[in-house]
């Protein structure tokens, strides 16, 4: 079990962040037409993975308008925004927003992907929602990049995480 903060108050997360140089986890997620998709969705693509609990909170919000400006000057990428969000409240605030760059992906069909890749929060109320990550994979599903955000309610390094794609 590994912790975060939120606050300053310890929070558990049940699985283990994908490592550089490991495979990344099998993972199946709903997009904004409700439909399922997986890795190989995005075969031939860098993913960048902005996991976060929702993005109506103010730090999500932020984090996914961060990637979705620099999503633009990424050649052959693609910036998946992955929460517990219906994809309803998620295609809404990316409309309102005007974030076209990204693709939100939810895992409320599919819960196994929170403990698949080390983000799922647990033993508290925030139970149910994801850790806020960051991992980046080459086009071969490798990892290039992890980061379990520490305090929850801190931005992610967006400098690391893009520098591996450099």
């Amino acid at each position: 079990m590994q912790q975060i903060t939120r606050a300053g108050e310890p929070l558990d997360v049940a699985g283990t962040l994908p490592a550089k140089g490991q495979a990344a986890p099998a993972m199946t997620l709903t997009n904004t037409d409700l439909q399922d998709v997986t890795l190989d969705t995005y075969t031939g693509k860098r993913k960048v993975l902005n996991i976060i609990p929702s993005v109506d909170t103010p730090t999500c919000a932020m984090s996914t308008r961060h990637f979705n400006e620099l999503a633009s000057n990424l050649a052959d990428t693609v910036v998946l925004v992955v929460s517990a969000d219906l994809p309803f409240a998620a295609k809404r605030f990316c409309g309102a927003e005007g974030l076209d760059n990204v693709e939100t992906l939810s895992t409320f069909r599919h819960p196994e992907f929170r403990e698949a890749w080390g983000v799922a929060l647990c033993n508290n109320s925030m139970e149910g929602l994801c850790a806020r990550a960051v991992v980046v994979l080459d086009a071969d599903d490798r990892v290039l990049h992890s980061e379990l955000v520490s305090e929850l309610k801190n931005e992610p390094d967006y400098e690391a995480a893009l520098a591996v794609l450099s």
